[in-house]
């Protein structure tokens, strides 16, 4: 499939390709606009397509099938996991050929991933489908996109990589209740051929016509071996491993805590429609946490950004395990929680190439992301593992914000 698409999508010309292409400057500028534009829009559906839709189907997808939702969930968890891993893979050939080829063809995969799991008749066929789309996972959501746009936009980054997210940050928002309202006059199994539809007529074409700008494929004057050299010394540092645990654990720990608010409120006696808007609103607190990003970026280190992204989103949760009410209050240090995890999407964004500059980010980036993918893919579950530990959701909050306090620690001492 990938050698088909290969043949029928146009490749971007590289660097050195470049001095013969017509383009100027500002055709150039233009290129990267048009390329950032549709990597808004794909994201949006890339993720609420393969990520948001299945919360809101799983329980119909039980119901009809005899599963439980646990063995489900199972399937959405793994495909989480192929992604991790597959993303590696993926940010090495987006720093050899660029993101063109290999987004394009993520997005075909996602289709027929997401046909795959409508048509499932068994729930082992169902994990495979979501293995499926695992590897769509890894080659459209952030961590590729990052790795375009930071190759396209170089020092410019931060704004590219700070309006990605923010518009990306409303594919629940669209996909959510769309999703319901397609499960509402339809069976879950034709949601998801619907879903498929969509993902197809956007992402697809998006992907092959405008992922164009002029790609260089080594660093400025280096070879792919010198690349690769680089890579290797940066991925063998101990600051390198320690800055990836860092960044693990506290995306764990706000992804865990935010995940599971819900339960968290009705514990504090709020009913389950306050509760539900207490979560929605941690996505509004996302996007100011994002709107805040580049200011920060000129007030801060990397070290100094890393370490209060965490103790701001550590701070919500922390007073979450402590404040009883009421749910006014509760809302609001909701937002504050929603605000460092909108920030730390960024700083997950941002940690590479702040620290080892923009050379061999795609490969460097996928091992970096690895790990804080999978992070994120055990939130859910891992959140209420801890509260069956310790004793509660609030006890769960107070270890889940202690953590990436001692994350952020760690950050600023290293």
């Amino acid at each position: 499939m990938a050698a088909t698409l290969t043949f029928n999508v146009r490749k971007a010309p590289t660097i050195t390709e470049h001095a013969a292409c017509p383009w100027s400057r500002v055709g150039d500028v233009e290129a990267r606009s048009r390329a950032l534009a549709a990597l808004c829009v794909t994201e949006i559906v890339s993720w609420g397509v393969l990520y948001y839709a299945f919360p809101v189907l799983v329980t119909a997808i039980s119901t009809d099938t005899g599963w439980s939702i646990g063995a489900a969930t199972g399937a959405f968890s793994l495909g989480a996991l192929v992604s991790a891993g597959a993303g590696i893979v993926v940010g090495r050939f987006i720093d050899r050929h660029g993101p063109r080829v290999v987004m394009t063809t993520g997005s075909v995969v996602g289709v027929l991933a997401v046909v795959a799991i409508a048509a499932a008749p068994t729930l082992p066929l169902f994990y495979a489908a979501w293995a499926l789309a695992g590897l769509a996972q890894s080659a459209t959501f952030y961590p590729p996109a990052f790795a375009a746009l930071t190759g396209w936009y170089g020092e410019q980054r931060v704004r590219a990589l700070t309006t990605v997210t923010l518009v990306a940050g409303f594919a629940s928002t669209v996909f959510a209740p769309l999703t319901a309202a397609l499960l509402g006059g339809l069976g879950w199994r034709e949601t998801y051929l619907v879903l498929a539809v969509v993902l197809a007529v956007v992402t697809v074409p998006l992907h092959a016509v405008f992922l164009t700008p002029p790609w260089r494929p080594h660093g400025k004057g280096t070879s792919e071996a010198d690349d690769a050299a680089h890579a290797r010394s940066v991925l063998r540092s101990p600051r390198f491993a320690v800055v990836t645990v860092v960044m693990t654990v506290g995306t764990f720990g706000l992804f865990a805590a935010t995940i599971n608010l819900i339960p968290l409120l009705m514990d504090r006696g709020l009913d389950l429609d306050l509760a539900a808007l207490g979560l929605g609103l941690t996505g509004a607190g996302q996007v100011l946490g994002r709107l805040a990003f580049v200011p920060l970026v000129r007030r801060s280190t990397p070290r100094t950004r890393l370490a209060g992204v965490l103790l701001l989103g550590s701070a919500g949760v922390v007073a979450l395990a402590f404040v009883p009410g009421p749910a006014a209050l509760l809302i609001a240090l909701a937002v504050v929680a929603g605000a460092g995890r909108g920030l730390s999407t960024l700083l997950q964004a941002s940690t590479v190439s702040d620290r080892w500059g923009t050379r061999a980010f795609g490969r460097i980036n996928g091992v970096f992301s690895a790990p804080v993918s999978l992070a994120v893919a055990l939130a859910p579950a891992g959140g209420v593992a801890v509260a069956s530990i310790v004793g509660g959701f609030p006890m769960a909050f107070l270890v889940l914000g202690l953590a990436t306090v001692l994350a952020a620690l760690v950050g600023l001492a290293a």
